[in-house]
């Protein structure tokens, strides 16, 4: 049974004629009749009484018809999702992120979006990396911004944001009276970092052994406004990426200062399974992204 079989069914029950099946589907009565007729043989039984003047169902061909009708509304309903996810008039975009971009990139891109774009359900989730990946993997999420590097065959990666990290203490620190910061004054303080496993503490844990500082880690955890906390209450240093220290430091909540020599940068990305669909509303928000994306990569006043 093919759906275009279906249809010509549908018709001559519901004309209760071959001849105006024919004229509303626009095809010859005998193209009508040899359909209905292989659709009969492929279900092994009769779907019509063809009488002389008067076509009717059989049992068989009453069921088909409720089959029929739920099948052509659920197809008219599937046309008005696809069109609408088209037109970015209705759907939903699930993203996900480490806490940091939960925290400092995606709002303001996601507020942006919402005013464009108002009936798109979002969601918004956030976690290590390779749970992330995971999750992209059994498509529980359709897009997400992850720090690099991102070693995987099946994602897409798209560069997105560079972001300079800085040392953050708390006010009058004696580090961050150094101009620049000398890497291995780093290892004098107690660190408070991001925790192991994440892709921004590797990137610090090569930082700390390519420039051969001995470090101490006195605490570490993912959520960056704990960092912060516990830095601005005077139990250790960090690094972590200007725009989540931007505004405590403005506040004088936090003072910083940047790493003499190499920069040390954070890299992100977005990240999306490879697929020949991609959803309309995560390519349109990697180009709301791209629009803000000079005023979400502001690095550190230049002393």
């Amino acid at each position: 049974m093919d759906l275009h079989q279906l249809e010509m069914f549908r018709a001559v029950a519901e004309e209760a004629s071959f001849t105006k099946a024919a004229e509303r589907l626009h095809l010859s009565q005998s193209a009508v009749s040899r359909g209905v007729k292989q659709l009969e043989e492929g279900l092994g039984g009769v779907l019509l009484h063809r009488g002389p003047k008067r076509i009717s169902l059989t049992a068989s061909g009453e069921l088909l018809l409720k089959t029929a009708h739920r099948i052509n509304r659920e197809m008219q309903e599937a046309v008005s999702q696809i069109e609408g996810t088209r037109t970015l008039s209705r759907g939903s975009l699930s993203l996900a992120g480490g806490m940091t971009v939960c925290m400092y990139v995606l709002p303001r891109v996601l507020k942006r979006f919402r005013k464009l774009y108002p009936k798109v359900e979002l969601s918004v989730s956030s976690a290590l990396s390779s749970a992330i990946l995971d999750k992209i993997r059994r498509r529980e999420i359709d897009i997400a911004m992850l720090t690099m590097p991102i070693v995987a065959d099946d994602v897409e990666v798209v560069p997105a944001l560079k972001e300079e990290m800085v040392v953050v203490a708390g006010p009058g620190h004696a580090l961050t009276r150094e101009r620049p910061i000398q890497p291995k004054s780093l290892g004098r303080y107690p660190l408070i970092l991001y925790e192991s496993g994440s892709n921004t503490r590797r990137v610090l844990d090569e930082y700390f052994v390519s420039e051969g500082v001995a470090v101490r880690v006195a605490m570490e955890t993912e959520n960056v406004e704990i960092i912060k906390a516990m830095v601005s209450h005077g139990l250790g240093v960090s690094i972590i990426p200007y725009a989540a220290a931007a505004k405590d430091v403005r506040g004088k909540r936090l003072t910083f200062g940047r790493l003499r020599g190499r920069r040390l940068y954070r890299e992100t990305a977005w990240v999306y399974l490879k697929s020949d669909y991609v959803p309309r509303a995560a390519t349109e928000v990697m180009r709301v992204f791209d629009s803000m994306k000079e005023t979400l990569a502001g690095g550190p006043p230049r002393p």
